[in-house]
């Protein structure tokens, strides 16, 4: 099936469960009158839709009633054809595109009402990768070869235009004087089209499109594969800009010049993309700066055989300390301050995101061709645990217990909680001396991947299911087998579990107790931002599951 992304939503293709569990039930089924071929979904605007290449349909989220359903050719009747969808749900725009070789043609409608808004063939090339709405300004930042053009949302007049942008906007930050400050990325799917692109960090006048200053800036910004979140930040703080990415860079506000970097150009997809994988990316391989007062801490990785931490002033920039080498890392994902002590995580779970396109020929001659939107995690090596003192940086100590395997970990009062795979520890943070140790074989759930801080315990997931454990002595609480499969996420008290071959469990973290949601093939499913509920569409039906009793 096509599908149409939406960044709020987390996407799931599931398929049928192998063991009898209780499955999902059903909240609103609701049958359209036309296929379904493009998916979306907002629950910020309580709206979802399904359409093919010639009709569309919203509904409310809620409770499944339609909105609206219309034909395209009557939406837009100057649309030859619908090449391509894109909702834009924050702006209640959805474009339509008409793609012929240099002349394409685009529509844009109101989501709430299928009313037609405007249209225009003057930006070709444009996908969902090089428009970015700006709600600030309630209007799109829409990069071409030719420049950066900012356009009102429901009218497609042109506010301005500048030569001195090349790129997509991939971070921005709107300050109180009518000025943005935005940082520029190349999306590889574009990357033809900004042929003599570099990194820059700009200053522009919102009214008019002035670029009041200019500057390069270090490493690699881009949007995550799946979720879409940007990977840079941005923030302004005393006539400062900040930007994290892989490192910090700090610029002044008013001119542009750099005041002071620690920041590092690395490749950080440290592990294998998967088979047809068209996007694929790792994030989380390094851990961001920890601001602790005038005291910044970060982890320098600028080659993949020498890394260290070090310890900034944060407003001269004046470096403090930098500690002995951390050998041979090529992932350090946790960095945490606690009682002037830093606790370092060595290798271990990271993000992945990946989008699949698999094409695959029929007897017939025709192709059926999958799309998979995969988020999941990895394990790194190496592995370990060390400490440092932050007021110098000397070494404090080496834990020897991580060698062969790690999970993430967390700080609790003095005590740092983290496993290795097998058994859960807690560790004195001075000494690094096992307060408790707690072999995890009872709890029968395979292989630990990642754990995590609940108000009352620690949530344990597993290769085959989760446990829960007392935070106090370290004892199990309750657990839940399914089957080998990866960590999708926590939604309050739901954790979401997914296998490779996209079968799918919702956990209650108190009971370990799941229900399952066993979806038919082609079908195409989507988590809500809350975790509550998954949306299914099928052929002409969409239906709302809820993870929860």
């Amino acid at each position: 099936m096509k599908h149409v992304y939406s960044a709020l939503c987390l996407t799931l293709l599931l398929s049928g469960s192998l063991f009898a569990q209780e499955e999902m039930s059903v909240t609103w089924e609701t049958k359209l009158d036309h296929k379904i071929e493009n998916t979306g979904i907002s629950d910020e605007k309580d709206m979802l839709l399904a359409s093919n290449d010639k009709e569309i349909s919203i509904c409310k989220n809620k409770d499944g009633s339609i909105v609206w359903t219309k034909r395209f050719k009557d939406v837009a009747p100057g649309l030859g054809k619908i090449d391509e969808q894109i909702p834009m749900w924050e702006s209640n725009v959805m474009f339509l595109f008409d793609r012929k070789m240099g002349k394409d043609k685009i529509a844009c409608v109101d989501i709430q009402t299928g009313n037609f808004l405007w249209m225009t063939d003057k930006y070709q090339d444009v996908t969902e990768d090089n428009v970015v709405y700006i709600p600030e300004m309630d209007a799109f930042a829409v990069s071409t070869k030719a420049a950066l053009t900012m356009i009102k949302a429901r009218t497609g007049e042109e506010i301005w235009t500048t030569t001195k942008f090349k790129g997509v906007v991939g971070a921005y930050t709107v300050s109180n004087d009518n000025h943005i400050v935005m940082l520029n990325f190349k999306p590889d799917l574009l990357s033809s089209l900004f042929a003599g692109f570099k990194n820059q960090i700009v200053k522009i006048n919102m009214q008019n499109g002035d670029v009041l200053w200019d500057q390069t800036y270090i490493g690699l910004a881009e949007k995550k594969v799946v979720t879409r979140e940007p990977t840079a930040k941005l923030r302004l703080v005393a006539g400062k800009v900040f930007l994290h990415l892989n490192g910090l860079q700090v610029y002044d506000y008013n001119t542009g010049a750099q005041q002071w970097s620690a920041a590092f150009d690395a490749d950080l997809n440290v592990v294998s993309k998967p088979a047809n994988a068209k996007r694929f990316g790792c994030y989380g391989v390094v851990a961001e700066p920890v601001i602790v007062g005038n005291d910044v801490y970060v982890i320098d990785m600028k080659d993949k055989k020498k890394q260290y931490i070090k310890k900034y002033d944060l407003n001269s920039g004046k470096l403090m300390w930098t500690s002995p080498e951390i050998e041979s890392a090529k992932a350090l994902p946790g960095l945490y301050f606690v009682d002037n002590t830093l606790i370092l995580q060595i290798g271990g779970v990271i993000e992945c995101q990946a989008y699949i396109l698999q094409k695959q020929r029929n007897p017939d001659g025709s192709y059926t061709i999958t799309e998979r939107w995969m988020k999941y995690y990895r394990n790194v090596k190496p592995n370990g645990v060390q400490a440092f003192n932050a007021t110098n940086g000397e070494k404090l100590w080496e834990s020897e217990r991580f060698k062969k395997g790690i999970t993430n970990g967390f700080p609790v009062d003095n005590k740092f909680i983290i496993s290795s795979g097998k058994a859960l520890y807690s560790l004195d943070i001075k000494t690094g001396k096992e307060n408790v140790e707690i072999p995890l074989a009872d709890d029968d759930i395979g292989l630990v991947q990642k754990i995590i801080d609940y108000p009352d315990r620690v949530i344990v997931v597993g290769e085959k299911g989760i446990s829960g454990h007392s935070k106090t002595d370290g004892k199990l609480i309750n657990s839940g087998r399914w089957k080998s499969g990866d960590f999708a996420g926590l939604y309050g008290k739901t954790l979401l579990f997914q296998r490779e071959n996209d079968d799918f469990a919702a956990y209650d973290v108190e009971t370990c107790k799941f229900l399952t949601y066993n979806a038919r093939k082609n079908s195409v499913s989507k988590l809500s931002t809350d975790g509550k509920f998954v949306y299914v569409w099928e052929k002409n039906t969409v239906a709302k599951l809820a993870t929860q009793k």
